[in-house]
């Protein structure tokens, strides 16, 4: 039995898998190689080892940061955050 959350969710869902496999990853090049670009800039910045997991994760927590502000919330921060989700999985190779 299908409900609305089903269809959001397998929509958000997606959304989050055409991004990350479509025009970001050819805009961007590969998650991995993009992350750690990333990361080698925040270890600097931070003076402490940045992963390109942890960019991940933060890039995720970044659109969870949106969502939760005033009159932040969109959509597409909610496949975003999946998307980074995703790629955090990817990296982390679970």
């Amino acid at each position: 039995m299908e409900n609305d959350n089903d269809n959001t969710r397998a929509a958000i869902l997606r959304e989050a898998e055409a991004l990350v496999n479509g025009p970001r990853a050819v805009e961007y090049g590969p998650a991995e190689v993009n992350m750690t670009k990333i990361g080698a800039g925040w270890s600097v910045i931070l003076g402490a080892p940045v992963t390109a997991h942890d960019v991940s994760l933060c890039m995720a927590w970044l659109k969870l940061a949106r969502i939760t502000g005033e009159g932040q919330a969109s959509r597409d921060s909610y496949a975003d955050a999946a998307g980074y989700v995703a790629i955090a999985a990817e990296l982390a190779d679970v």
